[in-house]
């Protein structure tokens, strides 16, 4: 991991597994005729708090998969959780994508849709109930649902930017 202020995380430091989002097939018209590509979003993530997404385009599906998944290792984040749930409720927009997280007690599961859910699982997040509202496009949500992740933080990285030991703000 880099310095304690920031959330980016190396990769050389956790075993990642990929989970592919969405794919879709562009097709550009020229005077030779018809050309077809793929791109891929891919989330890979370590299920115990490191979480990272990328975007892969080429000619094949899997060539886009595997862009995707060396694109998602460049940008991971570590996401604070309590118990396998989040620390607080967030709610975060992009584009036209909105999503509301908040924590869940223990057994409730993953109650979240499409890529939220691929995001959220990946992250390790067990328990968290989760709302897509506003535009249903896969790389909106994920990034929404990135930015959600980004800003949560947990007891003690508040005590920390204020300044306060933890053992004091418990203790008395």
């Amino acid at each position: 991991m880099m310095d304690s202020n920031s959330k980016k995380v190396r990769t050389s430091d956790v075993e990642l597994k990929d989970r592919l989002v969405a794919i879709n097939r562009v097709t550009k018209v020229t005077k030779g005729g018809r050309t077809f590509t793929f791109s891929a979003i891919v989330v890979v993530g370590d299920e115990n708090g490191v979480v990272g997404y990328g975007l892969g385009k080429a000619g094949e599906v899997t060539a886009a998969i595997a862009k995707g998944v060396e694109d998602a290792k460049k940008n991971l984040i570590r996401v604070p959780l309590i118990k396998g749930t989040l620390p607080h409720s967030q709610e975060s927009k992009f584009g036209g994508a909105q999503v509301l997280v908040q924590p869940a007690t223990p057994g409730t599961g993953v109650k979240a849709g499409g890529a939220m859910r691929a995001v959220l699982e990946s992250a390790g997040v067990k328990d968290v109930l989760a709302k897509s509202k506003g535009s249903s496009n896969p790389h909106n949500v994920v990034k929404a649902t990135f930015k959600a992740l980004m800003e949560m933080q947990d007891a003690a990285m508040v005590a920390k930017q204020r300044g306060v030991e933890l053992t004091k703000v418990f203790n008395g």
